[in-house]
């Protein structure tokens, strides 16, 4: 993603200063993700695309890589879209290469302490299956515990987090999916 944040911004002329302002974020925050030392969230990711007028994925795979009608992503081909170093909730791309989808999918492997990371909000709804492990999803006023096999369906624009539960982090099936009512909304032109 870090460099092609920066490729799809001059690509549109746009300034480090209008693409913040236009993502919602300040320009020292989107200059450290074009150095790569930051990884944005899903969330802030999701801002970044519709800022610059492309679905999500284009943040992590060059528009020609997009596939035809079936994408297949085997375990060993998910892209580490964080350093598996970091700190905080490490995100693996799936099926990158699909074209014209309406949901992006993800797996998650969330950190244990979540006392850190704030609430994020954004456009759509989210899809949680938990794979392996035990996770729980956090809200500003109620937490779910959520064992494999457990999922959790909702809209998106509710602050949430998620943290692992399990000795080892958990393993999540995310989707995020736009939403219904905004054909312009998320995931229509990035997610």
């Amino acid at each position: 993603m870090i460099n092609r944040v920066r490729q799809l911004r001059k690509e549109r002329l746009m300034t480090l200063e209008a693409l913040a302002e236009r993502a919602g974020v300040t320009k020292s925050y989107l200059s450290k993700v074009e150095r790569g030392q930051s990884v944005p969230s899903i969330a802030v990711g999701a801002a970044l695309a519709r800022a610059l007028d492309v679905h999500l994925d284009r943040l992590f795979t060059d528009s020609e890589q997009l596939g035809d009608d079936i994408t297949v992503t085997l375990a060993g081909e998910r892209q580490l879209l964080t350093p598996g170093q970091e700190n905080g909730t490490r995100y693996e791309g799936i099926a990158l290469q699909a074209n014209g989808k309406s949901m992006t999918p993800f797996m998650l492997h969330p950190d244990h302490d979540a006392d850190h990371a704030p609430f994020r909000d954004h456009p759509g709804e989210e899809f949680l299956f938990v794979h392996a492990g035990r996770a729980e999803l956090l809200f500003p006023h109620r937490a779910i515990e959520l064992a494999p096999g457990d999922s959790v369906y909702f809209k998106a624009t509710t602050p949430h987090k998620i943290r692992s539960l399990s000795e080892d982090r958990a393993s999540v099936l995310l989707l995020v999916c736009a939403d219904q009512e905004s054909s312009e909304g998320l995931y229509s032109h990035l997610p």
